[in-house]
C-alpha cells in the first residue's frame, strides 16, 4: 500500500527530473542559460542524493527500479558531471587559463565515468534509456581529449614540445573513441579538427626546429581537476514563498492576547509619532515666520538662496502643482465611490426592515421570526460609524483645500525654474554688511541643528514603526506554563522593553526643540535689529517667508493626500465587507420571509371552518311536513330506516308487457298542476291505461317537451324508494336538434324516403341550388329520415 512517505520520496523524484528537464532546455551558447543549467542540475543532483541516503528507511518495500539506491545514485552522478561541464563551457566562453580548462574538463571526465558505472550495473540498466550509455561514453571520452587538448596547449607554453606531441597524439585517440562510442548521437568533427590540426604543426616544428622526444602516452603526467559542481542541500522549505497553513493556527486565548497586544502597541505607536510630528511641523512654523534660513543665505540680494532653490526642487521632483492637483481631483470619487456602497447598504437595510414590518402588521402575532430592528442593530451600528468616518474626512477634505489654495500661488511659483523663481523675488542688498557678524554665524549654527533634529526624528519614527516582538512564542508558552495568560501584564512588559528607549528619545528631542527655538528667536531679534530697514528688503524677505510656506504647506498636504488616498481605498475594502454582510443578511431574510409566508398560508387554508349555526326549529317542521307529503304511501308505511334503491326502469323492448306489480302500486298521478304550467300533450295515453306512469312526475314538462321523435318515459320507479326523490326522465335524442336536416348523398337520383313522425316545432325549410356540372341530379329540399339505429317504430302523432 502507498504510504505519505513514498508519495513524498515520488514527489521528490518528480521535482528533481523538472530541475534535469530545466537544465537540459537552456541554451548552451549564453552565460546566463549555462549558469540556470548549473544550478539545476546541481539542485537535481542534490535531491537525488537525497533520496539515495533516505529511501530506504522512507519505503520498506521499492516497487518501483526508479527508486532504487544504485538508480538514485547513478542519475545522481550524471546530474553532478552536467553541471561540472557546464562550468567548463563556461571558463571556454570566458577564454579563461588553458590549465584551468584542462582541470574543469578532467573532472567532468572523471564524473562521466563514474556515472556510466553506476548505469552499467543490471537493475539499473533495465530502467534507463538505451542511448544512456553510449552517451556517457562519448561524453567520458570527450571530456577527456578536451582535459588533454588543453594541457598540451599549457606544455607549448612551458615549451615541452614532445610532451605537447604526446598530449595531441592522446587527445586525437580519445576524439576519435568519443565519435565510435556515442555513434549517431554527437557531433565531435570540431574538436577532432582542431586536434588534427595542432598535432601536425606540433610535430613539423618539433621535427624541423626543437628535436624533443616524444613520451609515451602511459608515461604523461596526471591533470589536475577543479571540482566545482557539488549537491545542492535540500531547502527547508523549498520554495522561498512557501508560507505554511497551520502557521497561525493558535488557542483561541492565545490569538485574543495578540490581539490585545496589537492594539496597545498601535496606540503607543500613533501616539508617539503624532508627538513627533506635531513638533516638527511646529519648528517649520516657527521659522518659516522668521524666514530662517532664507534670510541669512540671502545676504546678498542678488540670487536665489540655496535653501529656497533646494526646496524648488523637492517640489518639483514630486510633481509640482500637477501631482497634487491630481490627488485633489482623485479624492472626489473615492469618497462619492465609498459614499454610495453605504448608501446601498442602508436601502437594503431599510427595504427589508419595511417588509418585515408590513408582514406583522398582515399577521399580528402569527408573523413570530425576529424583528428586523433587533437583527440588524449590529449592522447599523457599524454602518453609522463608517457613515460619521465618511463625514469627518469630508470636513477634514474640506480644511486641505483650504489650506491648498491659500498657498497655491506660492507652491506655482516653487514649481518653476531657478530664473523664474530669481525673477520673482524682489532685489535687495540690505544684508550685505552683516554676512560675517557673529549673530548671522550663531543662526547659521542653531539651523544645523535644526536640520540635525529633523534627521534624528525621521530616523526615530522609522524605529517605531518597523519595531517588532514574537508575542505568540510568549504568549503560547504562558499558557503551557500556567494554563492562563495575563495579557495585561506580559503586553506591558513587554511593550515597556520595546518602547521604552524610544519614548525617552523622542522627549529628550521635545526638550531640545523647545530650548532650540527660544535661542533662535533670540538671534533672529538681534539680526532684524542689525539690518537697515527699507522697503525693498522687506518685500524680499516676505515673498521668501511666503516661499518657505508654500514648501511646507506642500509637503504636509501631499502626505495629507497620500494618507487620504489610501484612507478612502482601505475604507472601500472595508464597505465592500459590509455590503456583502448585508446582502448575505437581506437575502437570508428574505428566503426565511418567503418560507414563512407559504407556512402561514397553508395553515390558513388546512384551518376548519366553525360549526354551522343551529337549525331554527319551524324550519326543521316545514322541512318534515314536505318530506311526508312527497314520499309515495308504500314508502311511507315501510319504516326510515330501511330504504331500497329505485327499481330500474324497463328497457325499450318491454314497453308492450304488462306492468308489474310494483309498477301497479305506483302512486297516482296528481290531478293539480303548477300555475303557469303548460298541460301534458295529447299523445300520452290517459291515467287509466295499464302500465300507465305519470309523465314528468306528475309535473311541468320541460321546455323541448313537443320536439318530435321523443320515447316514452320509464316507468316509475318501484315501491320503497327514496320519498323525497322524484325520477326524472332525460329528453329523448332529437337529431339535429329540431331543424331541418341535411340531405343525403345520393348520387344515383333515387328519391327519397317520405318523412315519417309529426313535423318539430320548427318549420322545414326547403334549399334550392342550381345543379352542379358532372354529377347527376339530386332532389333537394327532401327531408332526411330521422337517425334510428334500434329500427324502432316513430312514435305515434
Amino acid at each position: 500500500m502507498p504510504t505519505a512517505a513514498f508519495e513524498r520520496a515520488c514527489t521528490l523524484f518528480n521535482i528533481g527530473a523538472m530541475n534535469s528537464q530545466i537544465g537540459s532546455l537552456q541554451n548552451p551558447e549564453d552565460d546566463d542559460g549555462l549558469k540556470t543549467a548549473a544550478k539545476h542540475f546541481q539542485q537535481a543532483a542534490g535531491i537525488f542524493n537525497h533520496l539515495k541516503d533516505t529511501i530506504v528507511s522512507i519505503v520498506q518495500n521499492i516497487r518501483t527500479f526508479d527508486l532504487h539506491p544504485d538508480c538514485l545514485e547513478a542519475l545522481s552522478d550524471i546530474m553532478l558531471a552536467q553541471a561540472q561541464e557546464s562550468f567548463m563551457r563556461k571558463a571556454r566562453q570566458d577564454n579563461m587559463k588553458n590549465n584551468v580548462i584542462a582541470k574543469l574538463s578532467h573532472t567532468a571526465c572523471d564524473l562521466y565515468a563514474e556515472a556510466l558505472k553506476h548505469c552499467q550495473v543490471p537493475h539499473v540498466k533495465e530502467v534507463i534509456p538505451k542511448e544512456w550509455i553510449p552517451t556517457l561514453a562519448g561524453k567520458q571520452a570527450y571530456m577527456q581529449c578536451l582535459a588533454e587538448f588543453y594541457q598540451s596547449m599549457v606544455c607549448k607554453d612551458k615549451k615541452s614540445y614532445g610532451e605537447e606531441i604526446a598530449r595531441l597524439a592522446h587527445a586525437l585517440d580519445l576524439c576519435k573513441a568519443a565519435t565510435t562510442r556515442a555513434g549517431q548521437t554527437m557531433n565531435f568533427k570540431d574538436i577532432l579538427g582542431k586536434v588534427q590540426r595542432a598535432l601536425e604543426s606540433a610535430k613539423k616544428d618539433n621535427d624541423f626546429i626543437y628535436h624533443d622526444v616524444v613520451p609515451k602516452a602511459e608515461g604523461l603526467s596526471a591533470i589536475g581537476s577543479a571540482p566545482l559542481a557539488k549537491p545542492t542541500e535540500i531547502p527547508r522549505p523549498m520554495n522561498a514563498k512557501f508560507q505554511d497553513m497551520f502557521e497561525k493556527l493558535i488557542p483561541l486565548s492565545v490569538h485574543n492576547s495578540m490581539s490585545a497586544f496589537e492594539s496597545r502597541k498601535v496606540g503607543i505607536v500613533s501616539r508617539e509619532i503624532g508627538k513627533l510630528r506635531e513638533n516638527t511641523q511646529l519648528m517649520n512654523s516657527v521659522l518659516s515666520s522668521l524666514n530662517l534660513p532664507a534670510s541669512i543665505e540671502d545676504l546678498g540680494g542678488d540670487a536665489v538662496p540655496a535653501s529656497l532653490l533646494e526646496k524648488s526642487r523637492e517640489i518639483q521632483a514630486k510633481g509640482g502643482l500637477q501631482a497634487i492637483d491630481k490627488l485633489f481631483a482623485d479624492l472626489p470619487e473615492l469618497l462619492q465611490r465609498n459614499t454610495e456602497i453605504l448608501d446601498e447598504s442602508f436601502r437594503q437595510l431599510d427595504e427589508e426592515a419595511k417588509s418585515d414590518q408590513e408582514m406583522r402588521e398582515r399577521f399580528k402575532e402569527r408573523w413570530s421570526r425576529l424583528p428586523s430592528q433587533q437583527l440588524t442593530s449590529t449592522l447599523r451600528t457599524e454602518g453609522g460609524k463608517y457613515r460619521a468616518i465618511l463625514n469627518n474626512a469630508t470636513e477634514a477634505d474640506g480644511k486641505v483645500r483650504e489650506k491648498y489654495n491659500s498657498s497655491r500661488d506660492h507652491i506655482a511659483l516653487l514649481s518653476n525654474p531657478e530664473g523664474q523663481l530669481a525673477a520673482a523675488l524682489p532685489p535687495s542688498s540690505a544684508g550685505a554688511a552683516l554676512a560675517k557678524t557673529p549673530v548671522v554665524q550663531e543662526l547659521r549654527d542653531l539651523m544645523k541643528k535644526v536640520e540635525a533634529i529633523k534627521n534624528e526624528r525621521e530616523v526615530m519614527e522609522s524605529e517605531i514603526k518597523n519595531t517588532s516582538c514574537d508575542m505568540r512564542t510568549k504568549f503560547l508558552s504562558a499558557l503551557a506554563a500556567d494554563g492562563v495568560i495575563n495579557e495585561e501584564a506580559i503586553s506591558n512588559q513587554n511593550l515597556d522593553a520595546m518602547y521604552g528607549p524610544l519614548i525617552h528619545q523622542v522627549g529628550d528631542s521635545l526638550r531640545r526643540q523647545e530650548g532650540l527655538l527660544n535661542s533662535v528667536q533670540d538671534a533672529n531679534t538681534r539680526f532684524s535689529a542689525a539690518k537697515q530697514t527699507n522697503t525693498s528688503a522687506q518685500q524680499r524677505e516676505d515673498v521668501q517667508r511666503n516661499l518657505a510656506g508654500a514648501y511646507d504647506n506642500y509637503m504636509e498636504l501631499t502626505a495629507n493626500l497620500q494618507e487620504g488616498t489610501k484612507f478612502y481605498n482601505d475604507l472601500t475594502q472595508l464597505l465592500v465587507k459590509f455590503q456583502c454582510k448585508v446582502s448575505d443578511l437581506c437575502f437570508a431574510r428574505r428566503t426565511e420571509k418567503e418560507e414563512l409566508l407559504r407556512d402561514l398560508t397553508q395553515s390558513i387554508a388546512n384551518q376548519p371552518s366553525g360549526p354551522p349555526p343551529t337549525t331554527p326549529p319551524h324550519h326543521t317542521q316545514a322541512a318534515a311536513t314536505a318530506s311526508a307529503s312527497s314520499a309515495p304511501p308504500s314508502a311511507q308505511s315501510k319504516p326510515a330506516d330501511k330504504k331500497v334503491p329505485p327499481a330500474r326502469p324497463p328497457t325499450l323492448p318491454q314497453r308492450s308487457q304488462q306492468p308489474s306489480a310494483a309498477a301497479s302500486s305506483a302512486p297516482p298521478a296528481s290531478s293539480a298542476l303548477p300555475p303557469g304550467s303548460a298541460p301534458p300533450p295529447s299523445s300520452v295515453p290517459p291515467a287509466s291505461a295499464p302500465g300507465y306512469y305519470p309523465p314528468y312526475g306528475g309535473q311541468a314538462p320541460p321546455p323541448n317537451a313537443g320536439m318530435p321523435y321523443q320515447n316514452p318515459p320509464p316507468r316509475g320507479q318501484a315501491p320503497g324508494g327514496y320519498p323525497t326523490q322524484q325520477y326524472q326522465p332525460m329528453p329523448s335524442y332529437a337529431p339535429y336538434g329540431g331543424y331541418a336536416p341535411m340531405p343525403a348523398y345520393n348520387p344515383y337520383g333515387n328519391p327519397p324516403p317520405q318523412a315519417q313522425g309529426p313535423p318539430g316545432p320548427y318549420p322545414q325549410q326547403q334549399y334550392q341550388y342550381p345543379p352542379q356540372q358532372g354529377y347527376p341530379q339530386q332532389q333537394y329540399g327532401q327531408p332526411q329520415p330521422a337517425y334510428n339505429p334500434y329500427q324502432q317504430p316513430p312514435p305515434r302523432s
